[in-house]
């Protein structure tokens, strides 16, 4: 494993803690231009979510109504109702976006593939990068308001449905994830900033409860506004 993997995989509570759980479950509370940007205003202001930790699956609830609720894989997009009957289903959802620009507006459908499969990466990031697949390079280290941060440039594998194929990760000394950069392909590959802090430890793990997504500039900064996505995570729970 790569060395700046390894100091981040034990900063965040280590690999044998993690392979302890199999589910994660968490409250949401979101903001930002681009839930309206999407026809999607308000939708997911107040979200519980759940995932698998060891395989891509995903489920937000309520989902746009109460009694609804998502369960997103890389292969599929399914939302049901409270019992598990099928609503609406897409297969390989990813190929909808095609042509896509970062405002283009989605349907139900595309939403739930979209914050499937993006909260299934924030939330298993460091640990997912060490699994088959990933090519991982050190690039130079990065400052920012008067820190130096590490950063390691992974390339995911096909089988993974995340923003971009090559993203890069920026730890702390501490090697706590403080930034993540990427370009979101299913919108047009709208270049991405996101700063993750207010680190908790929970069940032996620590992750960021807040989460800040704006548009990064070519040098590697942004502005204040707009603020793309906003996130607030609370009731964190291991199972």
């Amino acid at each position: 494993m790569h060395e700046l993997l390894s100091k981040a995989i034990e900063a965040h509570g280590g690999l044998a803690r993690w392979k302890q759980f199999s589910t994660l479950s968490a409250h949401l509370s979101q903001g930002g231009i681009l839930w309206p940007l999407k026809g999607k205003g308000g939708m997911l202001d107040e979200v519980d979510i759940r995932i698998k930790l060891h395989a891509p699956w995903t489920s937000h609830s309520p989902f746009g109504a109460p009694g609804r609720r998502t369960a997103v894989t890389p292969q599929q997009a399914v939302i049901e109702d409270g019992d598990g009957a099928l609503i609406e289903s897409a297969l390989a959802p990813r190929a909808s976006f095609a042509g896509h620009q970062l405002d283009t507006p989605w349907s139900d459908l595309q939403l739930a593939y979209f914050v499937g499969y993006a909260i299934w990466n924030y939330f298993t990031v460091p640990y997912s990068l060490a699994g088959e697949g990933f090519a991982l390079a050190e690039l130079a280290p990065w400052q920012e308001d008067g820190q130096t941060w590490r950063r390691l440039q992974v390339t995911f594998p096909e089988h993974i449905a995340t923003h971009s194929r090559v993203q890069t990760f920026y730890f702390s000394d501490d090697g706590l994830l403080r930034r993540h950069d990427y370009e979101v392909e299913i919108s047009g590959g709208a270049p991405a900033v996101h700063y993750l802090s207010d680190h908790v430890s929970v069940q032996g793990i620590t992750l960021p409860t807040r989460h800040r997504v704006y548009v990064r500039d070519a040098d590697g900064g942004h502005q204040a506004e707009p603020l793309v996505v906003a996130i607030d995570v609370s009731a964190i729970q291991f199972g």
